[in-house]
């Protein structure tokens, strides 16, 4: 194999296959890329077995053929070639990588020990704009759980029912839902997909408007199609969890506010708050004044807001981290928190439904 490339187009599409290769692994093969230039067409793919990569390198193809090569090395001397051109050439044992007057000679990998991406059926496609899908993953995945023995909890919920596209995260101690309406609509859809999947997603996308993903969903995998770039992941099985009774339109105390007002108060409390102490904020809410208390051992805060208030005065603790994931994702200017009592999850929602923000509220005699 030898190409020609242009070190920018390089560098870019190694970072994008980069993202699927395994950085802890019982399998070395999956600590690679391979390079495949065949039919007019240079492909990078990356796999870890659970995510897998495939984009496009802009180039020329002098001889074709394919490589396996260790993905980080390769990664860091493409970056830190001299030159804007960049030539690829492989012999029996090595690769050549060429720039300028510096050349590097890299050991291969046996390119058929290297797992195939499976082949997906494209029956089953929803499409939506690259900014909304985005968007979407944005203001939900701060939800998510790290903790790996909840496996359903480390991904997202997908649902596509006719027009309406749903996502939902949850870890437990919070609950994050986006919604928007498609151009088309599509058969039903519900599927958990990884969280690590989603946030590389984020990464790669441009994330115009006026540009598209196209997804497929499987039983097992989900494929995002987008550019010049392919993402394949496996979907986390099982049931997700069922939170519409959470979810109910019922509440006593209705609350909208000034979301710089309130997100800068709750910001400079929780800079009180060490992480070991794990201290929650309290929140009063009386007549047309929201009053945000913080005690701890670094010092307190007393601070009032002014509010527009409906129904009972509610005192109320929570996490202020879950607060803040919250808010940084609502670009409303206004927003509307609603209570039931000091012991029942409040919610921040819009009035179409196109976001919902859960919080499980911290029990008030263990602050007092």
């Amino acid at each position: 194999m030898k190409i020609i490339c242009n070190k920018s187009e390089l560098v870019k599409s190694t970072s994008i296959v980069l993202k699927a290769v395994s950085g802890k692994t019982t399998m070395p093969i999956l600590e690679s890329i391979l390079m495949e230039a065949e039919n007019g067409i240079i492909k990078m793919t990356g796999n870890d077995m659970e995510m897998g990569i495939e984009t496009i390198l802009k180039g020329e193809i002098v001889r074709e053929g394919s490589v396996l090569v260790e993905a980080k090395m390769f990664s860091e001397f493409v970056r830190k070639m001299p030159s804007d051109e960049i030539i690829i050439e492989t012999s029996d044992n090595s690769v050549a990588i060429t720039s300028g007057k510096s050349e590097i000679k890299l050991s291969i990998k046996d390119k058929d020990e290297f797992p195939a991406l499976p082949d997906i059926d494209k029956d089953k496609k929803v499409t939506v704009s690259q900014f909304t899908l985005r968007e979407m993953i944005r203001q939900t995945i701060h939800s998510i759980s790290t903790n790996e023995s909840s496996k359903l909890m480390t991904g997202e919920l997908f649902e596509i029912k006719e027009n309406e596209f749903k996502i939902t995260s949850l870890d437990g101690y919070r609950i994050s839902i986006r919604k928007v309406y498609l151009k088309e609509s599509y058969d039903t859809v519900k599927v958990v997909i990884p969280g690590k999947t989603l946030n590389e997603i984020t990464k790669i996308i441009n994330g115009g408007i006026d540009e598209e993903v196209n997804i497929y969903f499987t039983d097992k995998h989900v494929l995002f199609e987008f550019d010049d770039t392919i993402v394949l992941s496996r979907l986390i099985e099982g049931e997700y969890y069922r939170i519409d009774q959470m979810l109910s339109g019922d509440y006593e105390t209705k609350v909208i506010v000034n979301k710089s007002a309130i997100f800068g108060c709750i910001d400079r409390a929780s800079l009180l708050i060490r992480d070991s102490e794990k201290k929650p904020i309290v929140l009063n809410v009386t007549d047309n004044n929201l009053r945000i208390e913080v005690n701890s051992s670094m010092g307190s805060l007393d601070e009032h807001i002014d509010i527009s208030k409906e129904g009972p005065d509610i005192m109320i603790a929570f996490n202020p981290k879950f607060m803040i994931d919250a808010l940084k994702v609502i670009d409303d200017e206004d927003i509307t928190i609603y209570f039931i009592n000091s012991k029942a999850p409040f919610f921040i929602k819009n009035d179409d439904g196109s976001y919902i923000y859960l919080i499980v509220p911290v029990k008030l005699n263990a602050v007092m």
